[in-house]
């Protein structure tokens, strides 16, 4: 929460202008973000990753400080050159890739590709000849409030013959890469990685095949309800963990920091639409507002994320509340098994502010599921 976000939302509502849910994103927040991890880890290149929050004027900022892109997809490719961004700073990091869309980024320029498994690496061969690729290995995600443990990557051991292939086609072995699994809160988990990381290198050396690059992946959390160490404390485990398992020949990193770049610098207005009970006797109060999981906090399920919400009542007696949204969608509900401690004052119509919502909230926001808008997005 900043006071230049708070002066906007008092504006916006003394203008009349508070008609739905809105997300108020602070780019002082997102400069100094990025000057943290530049600062924390100066030796390696910042990916940004696109997909958390592809806001223009996000983008724009991160050109202009020297920042590269991570991106998932041609759109984003397409974000990140409006925005400013060459073809060299960007990264197609998405495993899984259409071959016509490999050959339309290949034809904007982009040289960088992920991969996860032969059949990929073919796909590239044909439709990005010479290109470079790096290949991902599985982690186990221990740690992490959204764990990606299974979707992306391959076991350490297979990678090496990914690798071994992609130079047979003619492209350029390029690196390993890995994700320690989303806001994750523990700095150590990179060590293993790395370790692994290093073996596919001397295994690839065995071969006659030189990789060049690590890439740390993201994982950088933002505070929510629980402490978070700082970046610097990432930076330094991730150092000795490079010096522990690569000795005096550390190779070029990158990393793709999302959540961790943005997660901060924004923060979700919402409404109180009902406030209720399910019989008469019930301890537990419903909290209905009119934002939930379709429009903007997917990251909700299963509560793997808990966001700091903020009311005028703050310090006065609160009960514990099931917070849901506003569709008609059993599963549209955010805090149940854990319940969330409300003020008691809590009525209809109160304003709540929904802190840490910089990322993956406007890209998470339906179209118009129950006629519902996407979420209102206001950059500062």
């Amino acid at each position: 929460m900043t006071d230049r976000i708070l002066e906007f939302l008092d504006a916006r509502r003394r203008e009349g202008r508070d008609c739905g849910p809105c997300l108020v994103l602070d780019l002082d927040v997102v400069r100094d973000n990025y000057l943290g991890f530049a600062k924390a880890l100066p030796d390696t290149r910042v990916f940004y990753a696109v997909k958390a929050n592809p806001a223009p004027e996000v983008l724009s900022l991160l050109v202009r400080l020297g920042s590269c892109f991570d991106t998932a997809s041609i759109v984003e490719i397409e974000q990140a050159l409006a925005a400013g961004a060459t073809p060299d700073r960007i990264s197609y990091g998405n495993t899984i890739k259409k071959e016509r869309d490999i050959a339309r980024a290949f034809a904007l320029g982009v040289r960088l590709f992920a991969v996860d498994c032969v059949a990929e690496v073919e796909k590239i061969a044909r439709a990005a000849p010479g290109a470079k690729v790096f290949c991902r290995i599985l982690c186990d995600g221990t740690g992490a409030e959204w764990p990606l443990s299974r979707k992306f990557g391959c076991a350490p051991e297979m990678a090496a013959s990914v690798l071994e292939c992609a130079h047979r086609l003619g492209l350029a072995a390029h690196g390993v890469s890995f994700h320690v699994g989303s806001q994750q809160r523990n700095p150590r988990r990179w060590d293993g990685a790395l370790k692994a990381a290093a073996n596919i290198f001397r295994d690839l050396a065995e071969r006659g095949i030189n990789l060049q690059m690590v890439n740390l992946g993201g994982g950088f959390p933002t505070r929510y309800l629980k402490n978070v160490p700082a970046i610097r404390t990432y930076g330094q485990a991730i150092l000795r963990g490079l010096a522990k398992h690569f000795g005096n020949r550390i190779p070029e990193t990158i990393i793709e920091p999302g959540r961790g770049m943005v997660g901060n610098a924004g923060v979700i207005e919402a409404e109180v639409v009902l406030v209720s009970r399910k019989s008469e006797d019930d301890p537990l109060r419903w909290v209905y507002l009119d934002i939930g999981k379709f429009n903007g906090l997917a990251e909700t399920a299963d509560e793997m994320i808990r966001y700091p919400i903020r009311t005028e009542a703050d310090g006065a007696a609160t009960a514990p509340c099931v917070v849901a949204g506003p569709s008609c969608d059993s599963i549209d509900v955010l805090y149940e098994k854990e319940p969330y401690f409300l003020p008691v004052s809590l009525e209809i119509g109160a304003k709540v502010l929904i802190e840490g919502t910089g990322a993956y909230t406007t890209t998470y926001s339906s179209v118009g599921f129950n006629g519902f808008p996407p979420l209102e997005s206001f950059v500062i």
